[in-house]
């Protein structure tokens, strides 16, 4: 991967990809197309949302391009997707973080959950997601079938527009964000440390 260059254009994710099925234990039952997995209800399968900070402490936020499936046009965290049939999630959130943003940072884990949301007529979410945090004062480089636009904001700006706007974000990055604030600040204060 290191000696790869970064293709803003690649397309790096199909309705055809194997996402791994899981039980609320997060223990493997088999796989299923993405498309599948999130029609309808959805099917609970495994996946992981990463939020990079800056040395700031701004969070990068992505605008999910408009193309997307589910909640496309929304802003959501850093990066999200499933890993691969036999892929660790700490190589899965690392290719992804490469693949739509160009970066390469370490990845911290801090939680799973799990989470159910549907977007009208278009499917269901439903992911067992792992959570990881990075570090990074690098520009991104987007991935343009999978971002639409970039921005770092700081913690507490972001908390303003989530009261005035929360429609305009996904909702796993609003339990995501509120759950890291509540639970995990320590973590994020060593973060900021290194």
């Amino acid at each position: 991967m290191s000696e790869l260059a970064h293709d803003r254009f690649a397309v790096v994710s199909s309705d055809a990809d194997p996402l791994i099925l899981v039980d609320s234990q997060d223990q493997q039952l088999g796989s299923a197309d993405k498309a599948s997995c999130h029609d309808g209800d959805g099917m609970l399968h495994r996946a992981f949302s990463v939020l990079i900070f800056n040395s700031r402490g701004e969070l990068l936020l992505q605008r999910r391009a408009p193309g997307k499936r589910l909640w496309g046009g929304f802003w959501s965290n850093s990066c999200c997707s499933h890993p691969r049939d036999g892929e660790t999630m700490d190589v899965a959130s690392q290719r992804r973080v490469w693949e739509e943003l160009g970066l390469k940072t370490e990845l911290h884990y801090l939680y799973k959950f799990e989470y159910h949301a549907s977007f009208g007529e278009a499917g269901s979410e439903h992911e067992l997601c792992w959570v990881y945090i990075g570090l990074s004062d690098d520009p991104p480089s987007t991935n343009s079938n999978e971002i639409s636009e970039w921005r770092y904001i700081s913690l507490s700006d972001l908390e303003d527009e989530l009261s005035a706007h929360p429609e305009q974000f996904t909702p796993w990055f609003k339990l995501e964000l509120q759950e890291i604030q509540n639970t995990h600040a320590e973590a994020l204060q060593a973060l900021f440390a290194q």
